[in-house]
């Protein structure tokens, strides 16, 4: 583990604060992950408030505690994806739809605007944006229940 060239705070606001190797402070940083499903640890960048790269992170297990432990809150503060466990009932196979589901979060629900909402990442992982703009993934459909599997593939 090698200490980067550069500090990472938060300020009074509770805004991640960047400051590169040439003393020059950046305010508003936003962690960006590179491959947030697939590899959610790695290749994760540190964006300024105009989206110009400041930093690129390998993975995160590489930095010293105090920064790995700042951007790991910073992202999940900024990264609410639910992950769809089983999919209890769907009120119509007609989009919009209500869909009741078990996360790992908890039960809720949440309406289906259309079916065009219904993204795939890879021949496995879903992700499903609801009408408010909260996306749930599904990693592995292949591993839902076959109830739940039953429904999903109405909208497949």
């Amino acid at each position: 583990m090698s200490k980067p060239d550069y500090q990472l705070s938060r300020n009074a606001f509770g805004r991640l604060v960047f400051l590169d190797k040439d003393q020059q402070l950046h305010e508003g940083i936003v962690p960006v992950r590179a491959f947030p499903i697939t590899a959610s640890d790695e290749g994760i960048a540190l964006v300024n408030a105009h989206g110009q790269e400041l930093a690129w992170i390998e993975c995160l297990a590489e930095l010293p505690e105090e920064f790995r432990i700042l951007l790991e809150t910073e992202l999940a503060n900024r990264e609410f994806m639910p992950e769809i466990k089983h999919i209890d009932k769907v009120s119509s196979f007609v989009t919009p739809s209500t869909w009741w589901v078990k996360t790992d979060r908890g039960d809720t629900t949440f309406v289906l605007k259309g079916e065009e909402d219904i993204r795939r990442l890879s021949p496995t992982a879903l992700l499903i944006a609801d009408s408010n703009g909260i996306n749930f993934l599904i990693r592995n459909r292949l591993l839902l229940d076959r109830h739940s599997a039953r429904l999903l593939d109405r909208f497949l």
